[in-house]
């Protein structure tokens, strides 16, 4: 999700007019009001989802919303003040395919600092074996690991969580993994291409 400066015109403590700049103290530019001492800081947004896994295959959503209307993912979404990665991670399932899971490990925590996103990403277990479209998705799938539409993907962190995800069970591994997803500057946003996994750790779970 792109940041929207536009919205940052007056200030939320005094209704005055807001501009950018470095606060005494500070290393970057802030919107701040040109009247009051209020400063407006932006920090990353926490997504929390799960790899939910059955019989060798894993479930996917067709979105219904946009962006990538039409495209599949993973049950993932905006994490909600005052629950955890965890909890975030079971309610986005539910609402998105549901889907009651069981959260066995954490899967990947990649950052994405061009978009202001981190994604907590869970491995998980059909709890019920009921699933279905919720009001965000078109349809929901459980796909093979050789049958996952790549070129249908909706965004480029989805194609990274489970390609890691199918390294882990082609190794028969268990592991959380941290890095930083890179775009290149070039082209889409939305190419997967144009991204690399850098400062990656694969860390073995008990």
């Amino acid at each position: 999700m792109d940041r929207d400066e536009s919205a940052m015109k007056f200030c939320f403590e005094c209704g005055a007019g807001m501009e950018q700049r470095v606060p005494v103290g500070d290393d970057r530019e802030r919107w701040a009001c040109t009247k009051c001492e209020y400063i407006h800081y932006e920090n990353p947004r926490t997504v929390a989802g799960c790899v939910v896994e059955d019989a060798g295959k894993v479930l996917l959503c067709r979105r219904a919303i946009e962006p990538a209307r039409g495209l599949w993912t993973i049950p993932a979404g905006f994490l909600e003040l005052g629950e955890s990665t965890r909890e975030g991670a079971l309610r986005e399932t539910l609402e998105e395919a549901e889907a009651e899971v069981s959260i066995g490990s954490p899967h990947a925590y990649l950052d994405i600092p061009h978009i202001g996103q981190v994604y907590a990403v869970f491995r998980a277990s059909m709890a019920s074996p009921h699933h279905g479209p919720g009001v965000e998705s078109l349809e929901t799938k459980f796909f093979g690991l050789d049958e996952i539409p790549w070129e249908e993907m909706s965004f480029p962190v989805i194609a990274f969580v489970l390609r890691l995800y199918i390294e882990d069970c082609e190794k028969n591994l268990n592991r959380v993994h941290l890095g930083t997803l890179r775009w290149d500057g070039e082209g889409s946003r939305y190419d997967v291409k144009r991204y690399s996994l850098n400062q990656h750790l694969a860390v073995p779970l008990a």
